[in-house]
C-alpha cells in the first residue's frame, strides 16, 4: 500500500511537471519533443489510474461489493475441482483395474458401476457415509464399493486397515462383512487411549475379535496381515493418494468424478447417473 502511495505521487508529478524536462517553446518545439511530452503524460496517466483502482479496488471488494469475491472463489474453486477431476477420469479410463487390484469390494463385485472409496475407520466422517453407501448397495445390484484403506491414523488404522485387506485374501465377501462390522461398531474404547504402548495389541485384537465375527479364520488373518498382498495394496492406496491430492477422509470417485468428504445420499446418487 506504501509503495502504491508513493508510485501515485510521483506519477502526479510526472503529469504536472514533466514538460519541464523539455524546452518547448511554441512553433519552435520540435516534433520529437512533442511526442515525448506526450508520451511522458500517457504513463503517468496509466500509472495513476493504475494506483488509484489499487487503492480503490480493495474497499469496493470488501465493503461495496462483498459478492464478487464470492462469485471469484466459487470459479476458483470450480476450475480447481474441473482440472482435479479431469485427472481422476484420465487415469481411471485407463487404470481402473490396476486400481481395484487387491482392494476388498462391497457390494456386487461384478457391477457396471463401481464407487472407490478411500477411508478410514477411526474417522467418524466416514462413518457417515459408510451408512449412506450401504442402503446404495442394498437398494442397487449395479454398483460396487471399492475399499481403499487409507490407514492413517496410526494404530488406530492400521490393524483395521490391514486385517480388511487381508479378509479378501480368504474371502470377499467375509472382507465386505468385517468392514461393515468395523464400521458399525465401536472397535476400541476411550480408555485403551490411555497406554500407547499397549494401543496397536489392543487394536489388533479388537480387530480379530470382530473378523471371527465375520467367519474368518484369525490365524491365517493374522498371517497376511503380515504378508506382500497387505502392503502391496496400502502402497497403492497411498500412492493413488498422492496421485489424486488425497488430503484426508472420506474421499470418492464415482464414475470419473472426485467428491472430497462425507457426501450425502442424494448425491451419491446424482453422481451414479
Amino acid at each position: 500500500m506504501i509503495w502504491t502511495l508513493i508510485i501515485l505521487v510521483l506519477a502526479i508529478a510526472l503529469y504536472m511537471f514533466g514538460f519541464k524536462m523539455f524546452k518547448l517553446d511554441g512553433k519552435k518545439a520540435s516534433t520529437m519533443g512533442v511526442l515525448m511530452h506526450k508520451g511522458i503524460n500517457a504513463i503517468a496517466a496509466i500509472l495513476m489510474a493504475g494506483c488509484v483502482c489499487r487503492l480503490v479496488m480493495p474497499v469496493y471488494l470488501t465493503q461495496t461489493n462483498p459478492a464478487i469475491l464470492q462469485e471469484m472463489v466459487s470459479a476458483m474453486q470450480a476450475q480447481q475441482e474441473e482440472a482435479k477431476n479431469r485427472i481422476v477420469r484420465d487415469y481411471v479410463a485407463k487404470h481402473a483395474d490396476e486400481m481395484v487390484g487387491n482392494a476388498p469390494i462391497a457390494g456386487n463385485v461384478n457391477a457396471k458401476k463401481t464407487i472407490f472409496l478411500w477411508s478410514d475407520y477411526s474417522c467418524p466422517y466416514c462413518r457417515r457415509v459408510h451408512g449412506d453407501l450401504m442402503r446404495v448397495l442394498a437398494e442397487r445390484d449395479d454398483v460396487r464399493l471399492v475399499l481403499k484403506n487409507f490407514s492413517i491414523h496410526g494404530p488406530l488404522s492400521d490393524a483395521p486397515a490391514k486385517a480388511v485387506i487381508a479378509a479378501k485374501i480368504q474371502d470377499n465377501a467375509k472382507a465386505a462383512a468385517l468392514d461393515k462390522l468395523l464400521m458399525d461398531k465401536e472397535y476400541y474404547k476411550q480408555e485403551d487411549l490411555k497406554d500407547q504402548a499397549k494401543l496397536p495389541e489392543i487394536i489388533e485384537a479388537n480387530v480379530m475379535k470382530l473378523a471371527k465375527e465375520a467367519g474368518l479364520d484369525t490365524k491365517k488373518l493374522a498371517e497376511d496381515m503380515k504378508g506382500k498382498v497387505v502392503s502391496n495394496e496400502l502402497r497403492n492406496v497411498r500412492d493413488l493418494a498422492q496421485r489424486f491430492e488425497i488430503n484426508g477422509t472420506p474421499y470418492l470417485i464415482i464414475g470419473d468424478k472426485a467428491f472430497p468428504g462425507a457426501i450425502p445420499y442424494g448425491r451419491i446418487i446424482d453422481a451414479l447417473k
